[in-house]
């Protein structure tokens, strides 16, 4: 009799342990969106990198799921098959209710690309009034930018991909595209169709704005969110994302 209560006892522990184990495992949603995210990188990406490192700081594993990024935020935040989350996401107060922000990730400059022979001189958004924008399905700009396309002040054309929206930039159907810096220089030294056309294309010096990059966290996984904090204090959070840039574009 002892034995068998042993046997139980040990049973039960053991199935204890491998609760508490798979609480160690972070599941997350994430987008192709490189050289932050990609599934196909080394790393899977700067900023997938720096949620990896700041959980490993802390006893937990990552892991992440690659999905559109549409489809990564329903199923983050609603937790379809054991989601904790999606990342990464600009700070926005219109995402899914009880959503909770963790610290940056991670941090972006968000501008416009144009054509070397069509420089716009630009300082405030109402200058650019007269221009099409290309933007991105499902990606938020920053707030001003999207209220003024709500209000119709700025005219804007969305495509599925950051490499759809800048060959139109190129085939003239829009007359700037918004995107990330870091995005757009690595598309133009990867991607062989705009690598062709890469001296047709500029960054504009003027910046929307330097976005800050988030996970965020569904309601069930809440907790996860401070556990993740405490991570990032313990890491150098802009020259890990440095050097995983520099990884993918040394001569950058």
């Amino acid at each position: 009799m002892l034995s068998r209560i042993v046997v139980s006892l040990a049973f039960m522990l053991g199935m204890s342990f491998s609760a508490v184990a798979e609480e160690k495992v972070v599941r997350l949603a994430s987008l192709e969106w490189a050289p932050y995210t990609s599934e196909t990188l080394k790393d899977q990406g700067a900023t997938t990198e720096v949620v990896r490192r700041a959980f490993a700081a802390m006893g937990y594993e990552l892991q992440v799921i690659f999905y559109p990024w549409e489809r990564a935020v329903k199923m983050g935040s609603d937790g379809s098959y054991g989601l904790d989350g999606f990342f990464p996401e600009y700070y926005r107060e219109d995402v899914n209710e009880g959503i909770v922000f963790s610290d940056p990730v991670g941090y972006g400059p968000l501008g416009l690309a144009e054509r070397v022979d069509m420089v716009v001189d630009w300082k405030k958004l109402e200058d650019l009034t007269p221009y099409t924008i290309g933007t991105v399905q499902g990606y938020a700009n920053t707030i001003e930018f999207d209220e003024l396309v709500i209000e119709q002040t700025l005219n804007v054309s969305e495509a599925m991909t950051d490499v759809t929206n800048l060959m139109k930039l190129v085939y003239g159907r829009v007359d700037l595209s918004v995107i990330d810096q870091h995005v757009f220089a690595y598309l133009l030294a990867t991607n062989p169709e705009l690598n062709a056309v890469q001296d047709q294309l500029l960054f504009h010096q003027t910046l929307l704005e330097i976005k800050s990059l988030y996970v965020c966290f569904n309601e069930g996984s809440a907790d996860l969110a401070e556990i993740l904090n405490q991570g990032l204090a313990k890491i150098d959070i802009r020259a890990t994302q440095d050097e995983i840039f520099s990884n993918y574009y040394p001569n950058q």
